[in-house]
């Protein structure tokens, strides 16, 4: 059965990070379109009772920052794919802290430097709740697909800065992004 928390306990904590992969969803004020993506190489963090931030990469999309940049409201959702079945969902606002500013800098701290991070997404946490997950497959963990970092690195920070030009600027339903 499904449980609401209050806040992060130390326990959801460690299993959330022993999880290698989460998902965000998004989606703009008015009709357009629902964003879900996937995230992973090791980039969520847990700041506090009610809070977590994770690193935002470089990628051919924006929608996630459009959408919090407009309204605010984000769902992270982690669900087990080893161990005992489990699904946690954080409900929040969130805030997008794009590379080189201050907010970015202040965050970056709870981090390992990856090539090509955009910005820090800053979520404060509203609503805390688990779910079985029974459904859910059981997968084993690889590892991490090493592409973003070198593919960041050899096109370098105003390659990166081009690339955010050409893909970041307008989300899918044309609100400003990057």
């Amino acid at each position: 059965m499904g449980k609401l928390y209050s806040e992060i306990t130390p326990e959801l904590r460690a299993w959330v990070e022993q999880q290698q992969i989460f998902f965000v969803a998004t989606a703009p004020a008015s009709a357009g379109h629902v964003n879900c993506s996937p995230k992973g190489t090791d980039s969520l963090r847990v700041l506090g009772p009610q809070e977590v931030a994770y690193l935002d990469l470089t990628g051919s999309g924006v929608e996630t920052i459009a959408h919090l940049q407009e309204n605010g409201r984000i769902v992270i959702m982690l669900c087990a794919f080893e161990g005992p079945p489990k699904i946690v969902r954080f409900h929040g606002l969130g805030r997008v802290y794009p590379l080189g500013t201050a907010d970015f800098d202040h965050y970056l701290q709870h981090f390992d430097a990856i090539p090509g991070a955009r910005a820090i997404i800053h979520v404060q946490v509203t609503r805390i709740s688990d779910s079985c997950g029974n459904g859910v497959p059981l997968y084993a963990f690889q590892g991490e697909r090493r592409i973003i970092e070198p593919w960041a690195e050899k096109k370098g920070e105003a390659g990166l800065e081009q690339y955010r030009q050409l893909k970041n600027s307008r989300s899918l339903d044309q609100l400003p992004g990057l």
